[in-house]
């Protein structure tokens, strides 16, 4: 009988509420007194057994019949009588970070503050600090909560990050990584972040540039190129069904161009000097090569 009174509880609860009674509080304003509190023993079985019937039969022993439509009604008749509907209006809820939609998120953010890019020499010093995958993933949490508050308040955006991040969110998480960035540029910070999480995961190794490439990132530097082709790949595509927007065969150049327009970020090198030869069925290796370039280089 241990499994009875779980399924009466459950037929009970679903034959009251779908009798619209017309009494609901939000989550946000429940009390003690709005919710529903009982103990199986106590409660439940005195209840569940007033309404079992019992019956001998010659060669079967006893056999036990209950009355699960009267069960129901006294449950309710108990339990549910004068108890509110709880609406989810006001309940908390959280969103996997695999789920989050950035697009939306940095729009919203751009409506509140203005966004700059990171300065070179801000770049260097934060990749140098940054220089183990369980610091790199600090940081990107820091951010992540970051920018949820952004996307939904208003800001100062000279306001230094690591005393929003301590004072204003109260996080404790070490932050001297950020001491030179400002709410101008936590897009710029999460997108060099994720970009530094995915060049620790991946098992960095020598590999042999394609000489126009590699003389396009001599001439014209690597980090510009390496956050925004990243960005690319991880908001453009890495979503499923992608190949229907963005084709293999097209040139690299022609694709990323017109999303730094849209961006409003200048990138005019890559209009002029970049590889034509170079499509975007490539732009994983050729993420990796710029990677591994940029890696060497802070590394010496």
């Amino acid at each position: 009988m241990g499994v009875l009174p779980a399924k009466v509880c459950r037929g009970s609860v679903e034959m009251w509420v779908s009798v619209d009674n017309g009494f609901s509080i939000s989550a946000s304003d429940v009390m003690d007194l709005h919710v529903i509190g009982y103990e199986v023993e106590r409660d439940l079985i005195p209840i569940i057994l007033s309404n079992c019937q019992y019956n001998m039969q010659s060669g079967q022993g006893t056999t036990q019949e209950f009355d699960l439509d009267k069960i129901q009604r006294q449950i309710a008749s108990r339990f549910l009588q004068g108890k509110p509907r709880i609406t989810l209006f006001g309940l908390p809820t959280f969103t996997l970070a695999h789920d989050l939609n950035y697009d939306n998120i940095f729009m919203d953010v751009k409506k509140r503050l203005p966004q700059e890019s990171l300065p070179n020499s801000t770049i260097n010093s934060i990749c140098r600090d940054l220089n183990a995958y369980s610091d790199v993933c600090e940081a990107l949490h820091i951010v992540d909560v970051t920018l949820g508050f952004l996307a939904t308040s208003e800001g100062n955006a000279e306001y230094p990050l690591s005393t929003y991040v301590e004072k204003d969110l109260q996080m404790v998480e070490e932050t001297n990584a950020l001491t030179r960035c400002h709410l101008k540029h936590i897009i710029a910070v999460w997108q060099l972040l994720t970009a530094l999480k995915s060049e620790h995961l991946l098992r960095l190794k020598r590999v042999r540039c394609h000489q126009p490439l590699n003389t396009f990132l001599e001439q014209h530097g690597s980090n510009l190129f390496l956050l925004e082709l990243h960005e690319m790949i991880l908001l453009k595509l890495k979503k499923p069904h992608s190949t229907d927007a963005f084709k293999p065969h097209w040139a690299l150049k022609d694709t990323l161009g017109p999303l730094l327009f849209e961006k409003e970020v200048d990138f005019p090198e890559l209009d002029n000097d970049f590889p034509e030869q170079i499509s975007l069925c490539h732009c994983a290796n050729v993420w990796k090569i710029t990677a591994a370039k940029t890696w060497n280089r802070l590394r010496k």
